[in-house]
């Protein structure tokens, strides 16, 4: 604990934003250049080094959060990327990813600021590739046995490179033309560049994991050939089967899932189109769902100039600050009024006129579109509703809009590929992979994780079940491992 007085003398400070006027007139990260290092030696003096550390509990891969907090407050940065590095795969993904259930779970938190613990991993992570504290680490030697990862998202990678280090020759497999999952396809380069990802790919490729792209598995190469040619497949495909919503009109030209319209933004970003076919740019928008891939949706929109954008949220506005009663401290509180950067850019640029502020209309159920003679959507019609989700008489009206995106979150893996019908995989009542608290499936020799068997979840989450999953494969192959396992399959956020 480097000051001892530091939650006391010194406030909280975060990252600080690029200006909304400039941010969004380019596709770079939100956060201000190099504005970051400046504050993060005062913020992780705030750390109280308490005796019980929640935020170890909070975050699902057991980061040695006050030990690394403690190190950046005195500049040793070699030793704090090692400590962060300890339990975390991927702190450059989780540190601008991550919605910080640490945080919620800090001490200082129960009636001050939290600390910014999300910022400080951000700047270690950084620092250690600026400084080369995050080498590649070969095996010193083969153990001779091959495993097979299917999926490159977050869990998938996580998986490849434990299995890697541990000695086994691994090659991961990615239906899309490139690594990343949902990292590359799903999380627009406004929240994380994507240099950030090639470079731990870099890494991977030096410690000698093998990557195969455009190959899907279930339809390119068959599952049963999959299973012969490799000792141990885990299965990472992340939940992918997206919901729907079955309202009048839904058959409507214009109405599109999020992630068909994500990953065309992310493919203009990477060079490969030079305009979204389903760009927002001059049209009305409206975004069904209020999470973070709506927020997604939102940010993208006003990158491509959208005549107008407005995202519903069928839960009614939270509150500013934690429920104490409904989620008290350390629980992570889902229920609170967050002003995400998309949030603040269609605030600032009042991107929504039906809404009140932040583009977000709350407590709004979708009933139904209605389009034109050519058949293309030109109104999305809708209700306010109770706590009950019950539709409020009276409260009907209609948006314009000829782009709708729905986001409405994931249900399962998606078994169109054919790999979860080939290998025979038992599935839970929800759609997701069953499997024991080992990882393994139904099938011999194939274990599953991440979203894929969770259902979906955050980021940290993923990466935790890929270092547990690959401590499960290591034991199946050797008959032990030494590998870490943060989590099993069966562990879930803290809650009341």
């Amino acid at each position: 604990m480097a000051d001892p007085k530091g939650f006391m003398t010194t406030p909280r400070r975060e990252w600080p934003r690029r200006p909304v006027e400039e941010r969004v007139r380019d596709w770079d990260e939100v956060y201000a250049p190099g504005a970051l290092l400046p504050i993060i030696t005062e913020q992780a003096d705030r750390c109280m080094d308490c005796g019980i550390p929640f935020c170890h509990d909070a975050c699902p891969l057991g980061n040695l959060i006050p030990e690394w907090n403690d190190l950046v407050a005195r500049d040793d940065w070699r030793a704090a990327a090692d400590r962060l590095h300890a339990t975390n795969n991927f702190p450059e993904f989780t540190g601008r990813l991550c919605p910080a259930p640490c945080e919620a779970g800090c001490v200082l938190a129960i009636n001050q600021p939290a600390v910014t613990i999300k910022n400080v991993e951000c700047a270690i992570a950084d620092r250690a590739w600026e400084e080369g504290f995050a080498p590649p680490r070969p095996p010193d030697r083969l153990s001779g046995k091959t495993v097979a990862v299917i999926g490159s998202g977050p869990t998938g990678l996580a998986a490849a490179q434990q299995l890697t280090r541990a000695g086994h020759t691994v090659a991961v497999f990615e239906k899309d033309d490139r690594i990343g999952g949902l990292l590359r396809y799903g999380i627009p380069e406004f929240k994380m560049e994507k240099r950030h990802l090639e470079r731990r790919l870099e890494q991977m490729r030096a410690e000698g994991t093998w990557f195969r792209t455009s190959t899907a598995v279930g339809r390119d190469i068959g599952a049963d050939e999959l299973r012969a040619r490799y000792d141990a497949v885990v299965v990472a495909t992340g939940a992918t089967a997206w919901r729907e919503l079955s309202v009048p009109g839904r058959e409507l030209a214009g109405i599109h899932q999020a992630m068909e319209y994500l990953p065309l933004a992310n493919r203009v970003c990477e060079g490969d189109l030079e305009r979204s076919p389903l760009s927002a740019a001059g049209r009305h928008v409206v975004i069904v769902g209020g999470g973070d891939t709506g927020a997604d949706c939102l940010g993208t929109a006003i990158r491509e100039g959208a005549a107008s954008v407005t995202q519903l949220d069928i839960y009614g506005r939270p509150g500013e600050a934690r429920d104490e009663d409904a989620e008290p401290w350390p629980t992570y509180p889902t229920r609170v009024y967050r002003l995400s950067a998309a949030h603040e850019e269609a605030r600032d640029l009042r991107t929504a006129p039906a809404a009140d502020a932040d583009a977000r209309l709350f407590a709004a159920s979708t009933l139904r579109f209605t389009g034109d003679a050519a058949g293309r959507v030109r109104a999305l019609h809708l209700t306010e509703v109770d706590e009950r989700r019950r539709p409020l008489p009276g409260t009907g009206r209609a948006l314009p809009a000829d782009l709708v995106l729905l986001a409405l979150g994931f249900s399962g893996p998606d078994r169109r590929d054919g790999l979860v019908d080939q290998l025979g995989l038992a599935l839970e009542p929800r759609g997701t992979i069953a499997r024991d608290a080992g990882f393994a499936t139904n099938v011999p020799g194939v274990f599953a994780a991440g979203d894929a068997a969770r259902g979906q979840s955050l980021v940290v989450w993923a990466i935790a079940e890929g270092r547990a999953v690959a401590a499960a494969v290591d034991r199946h192959l050797t008959g032990t491992s030494r590998l870490p396992a943060p989590v099993s399959p069966h562990d879930r956020p803290m809650s009341v």
